[in-house]
């Protein structure tokens, strides 16, 4: 029987229908980070907190805790920098049932080298113990970043326009998201076998991504209308987020050479097609709308990208053809 999100334990849908209650009393929020306009300032703060969700699991199986931090740090930062803002510093939470010192210090040291790749600072943090809360030897991790944009540059998707042009930057993997159905469809062996591939940590694209936004060529640097993370629901959810009415995304999903990983992932769990690219980032980590007449120009900035597809007019959606 095929596998799905839902079947392994995910609804995605009961998630998107909280945050469509949160809101009705909170309208301003649903982007990929919180927008704060400094008082007196010219700038903008823009915050995020995630975690990387039972991606942790595959830590405890391995024993391998010294990469899971940067992930960490790439799905908040990752996220900031879709507002256009450079994340400026971060602080995580750990918390455990019994303090482990060593693992707990290779993980917080993971999250140092992914604050280095994303050039914020890791100021601070919270480390809890409570005995009784967590299975042995796990724990759990948050993290919480704070970025920064001049007023006028942020990037929020109203800009997008129809003939715009999809640019996809490739991941390093599944990132960490969907390891509730990849752990579903491998036995303890098998993940064990493929460890290190689904271990990969979470490309972080900060650093390519303001180089484009801060450069001296100032008609290239406006033309990104709007970035999205392609994180949890996949390319309909995340690039749905940034869409203006009026406006439907076309993605070609042959444009790009899917990694080998996602093919085994469908294989040994039956995910049907649709399935896999409406829960897993299929080799996509970043994806940018980009005015049509500097979509080479960006493609050529940004190493190892594809254009993957375009915004055409039509009621708000994605399509994958």
């Amino acid at each position: 029987m095929p596998l799905t999100y839902a079947k392994s334990g995910v609804n995605v849908g009961a998630g998107n229908e909280l945050v469509r209650r949160i809101k009705r009393k909170l309208p301003k929020i649903g982007g990929f980070g919180g927008a704060y306009p400094l008082k007196g300032t010219d700038r903008v703060l823009v915050s995020s907190t995630d975690g990387v969700g039972t991606k942790l699991k595959l830590a405890f199986l391995s024993g391998i805790h010294d990469t899971i931090g940067i992930d960490l740090v790439a799905m908040n930062a990752n996220d900031i920098v879709c507002c256009g803002a450079k994340p400026l510093f971060f602080l995580d939470y750990f918390a455990c049932g019994k303090l482990d010192v060593k693992k707990a210090e290779k993980v917080i040291s993971g999250i140092k080298k992914g604050c280095d790749i994303a050039g914020c600072l890791l100021i601070g943090g919270e480390t809890a113990e409570m005995p009784d809360f967590y299975k042995k030897g796990e724990y759990d991790l948050a993290g919480f970043c704070v970025g920064s944009v001049k007023k006028g540059k942020e990037i929020n998707g109203r800009k997008i326009r129809p003939g715009d042009v999809l640019v996809g930057l490739p991941s390093s993997g599944p990132h960490s998201n969907g390891y509730s159905l990849i752990r579903k469809v491998f036995s303890g062996k098998e993940l064990k076998k493929h460890v290190k591939q689904l271990l990969a940590p979470t490309r972080i694209y900060v650093k390519e991504i303001l180089a484009l936004l801060e450069t001296r060529d100032s008609k290239l640097a406006t033309a990104v209308h709007g970035i999205a993370h392609i994180t949890g629901g996949s390319f309909k959810d995340k690039i749905g987020r940034i869409l203006p009415s009026g406006c439907k995304v076309v993605i070609k999903k042959n444009s790009w050479n899917v990694p080998k990983v996602f093919g085994m992932i469908a294989k040994a769990g039956n995910v049907p097609e649709n399935e896999m690219y409406g829960t897993l980032n299929m080799g996509i980590g970043m994806v940018l709308a980009v005015h049509p007449a500097f979509a080479k120009k960006v493609k050529m900035r940004l190493k190892g990208s594809r254009i993957i597809g375009k915004i055409v007019k039509g009621k708000k959606g994605v399509d994958i053809i």
